[in-house]
């Protein structure tokens, strides 16, 4: 028996090696590790394969034990590498277009279990109640534990109109939370808009597409240039307030395309701005991006941003980010606070401030690999850190934030290079709520447990404690302007 394990194995060592070679991989290895193919561990690797093979309690194809060996290999490396079957490769394309299936949650992977990063605005996990934080248990009767993030994603998503039960463990909960969501086509209308009150903006980006800097264009121009308009008619003698100041929301926005990312900033910094940069092992991993066309266009031949109102460079501007605001969404903060063109307020960000490259594979499939680290334009890392506001203000008036995941939480997650010290968390540096006693999270709650509920949240309403400090601070600016 044994000897027909090394049989078998010595024919796989040499599969692998073909595969590697085809991919190029091979080349790179040996300048890597100044060295040939890690024999022994690809005979280990060849002998693991055998036993499967032959002694597994079920037959099980070839197809389907190479695809297990990828995607242990990049589920390993961190929470944002993966192995992207055919299906899930073509999800992620038309995802990026704004337009999916599913029930609009961005999720991550900890301890075997789906963590909610942050539910998409207005989509059927928004609105059915899941939260950033929770914790994925069970999909219907199936047990998440064991499962890839792709086999769970894959699970979530299904035909509109099916239903879904979701067990959940939240903080706070003394036993899980069953929650069904009836699972729909995502249209994500990425940028929002709208006049909080005269000579004030509202701008609101819920993830970055392929779309969302011409979005961002178009709704700029409209809160610079309203039309006056009165019973149905315009009124070409009625002149709207020139816009005084102006509020940036990313709160819980996951993040997406780099491209949009630097568009955005791009529409509030001078030309040619740094507004990140990029650092891994390989050269084109080394970038630095500028608030350039060239760096912000995909495809498109005109400036995008060419007809952009000329304030929207120097407006007062204000940026409200959570912990819910990744990726992407950190990238825009961080290049508008080292700009000093912006005042952060809200909460500490996510911290994901990874690059993840999507290397197409054959039989149109893919790996999603994790290939650098962001910076910000001062050169600070992102990664398990995000961006700290330089305003703290909690979610209440109470001082209530919702606990929610960070990177640095996930297993596996990458350090941040540029500060080995543990990130501090932004409750940590925030001043006293206002709840009796002057205690933080959770003590105004422990003391008024009689007390009326809160009225439910709705972003940009009017109990929405952020946004109103963030306007006082605007209108503050403009008394000290004057």
């Amino acid at each position: 028996m044994r000897s027909k394990f090394q049989q078998v194995g010595l024919v796989f060592i040499g599969l692998v090696a073909g595969i590697l070679i085809s991919l190029n991989l091979s080349a790179s290895a040996q300048k890597d590790a100044q060295g040939p193919l890690p024999v022994d561990e690809l005979r280990s690797f060849a002998d693991v394969f055998s036993a499967i093979k032959q002694g597994y309690v079920e037959p099980i194809s070839d197809k389907q034990l190479i695809t297990y060996a990828i995607s242990g290999m990049l589920s390993n490396l961190d929470p944002h590498s993966a192995y992207l079957d055919a299906e899930a490769f073509k999800e992620l394309q038309v995802s990026t277009q704004g337009e999916f299936g599913g029930l609009g949650i961005e999720v991550g992977m900890e301890d075997g279990f789906i963590k909610v990063v942050a539910p998409i605005e207005d989509t059927p996990a928004d609105r059915a109640g899941v939260k950033s934080g929770d914790l994925i248990i069970k999909l219907d009767d199936m047990p998440v534990k064991g499962m890839t993030l792709n086999d769970a994603v894959q699970r979530m998503r299904g035909k509109p109109k099916t239903a879904i039960k979701l067990t959940i463990v939240r903080k706070g909960e003394t036993k899980p939370l069953e929650i069904t969501v009836m699972r729909d086509k995502i249209k994500v209308q990425s940028v929002k808009s709208k006049m909080i009150e005269p000579g004030y903006g509202y701008l609101r980006i819920t993830q970055f597409q392929e779309e969302t800097v011409a979005d961002v264009a178009k709704h700029l121009e409209k809160l610079f240039h309203p039309a006056a308009k009165a019973n149905g008619k315009d009124k070409s003698d009625a002149k709207p307030e020139a816009l005084k100041g102006l509020v940036l929301d990313l709160r819980n926005d996951p993040g997406g395309l780099l491209h949009s990312a630097i568009g955005v900033s791009a529409a509030f910094l001078p030309a040619k701005t740094l507004v990140v940069s990029t650092n891994g092992r390989t050269e084109d991993a080394k970038r630095e991006y500028l608030a350039s066309p060239d760096d912000y266009q995909r495809g498109q031949t005109d400036d995008i941003l060419k007809n952009l109102p000329p304030e929207a460079k120097t407006i007062p501007l204000v940026v409200l980010v959570n912990g819910g605001s990744a990726s992407a969404s950190e990238i825009v903060a961080g290049a508008l606070q080292d700009d000093r063109r912006a005042i952060i307020m809200g909460t500490q960000t996510f911290g994901k401030g990874s690059v993840q490259t999507i290397l197409p594979l054959p039989n149109n499939t893919a790996i999603k690999l994790t290939t650098a680290r962001y910076y910000t334009p001062s050169g600070r890392s992102i990664q398990a850190k995000g961006i700290v506001p330089d305003v703290i203000v909690e979610e209440s008036a109470t001082g209530d934030t919702r606990e929610r995941i960070r990177e640095a939480d996930l297993e596996r997650h990458l350090d941040n290079d540029k500060d080995q010290a543990p990130a501090k968390d932004d409750k940590a540096a925030a001043k006293p709520a206002h709840g009796k006693n002057g205690k933080g999270k959770g003590g105004a709650k422990d003391e008024d447990e009689d007390a009326p509920a809160a009225p439910a949240f709705e972003v940009a309403g009017k109990n929405d404690y952020q946004l109103g400090q963030a306007m006082n601070l605007l209108k503050a600016w403009q008394i000290i302007k004057h």
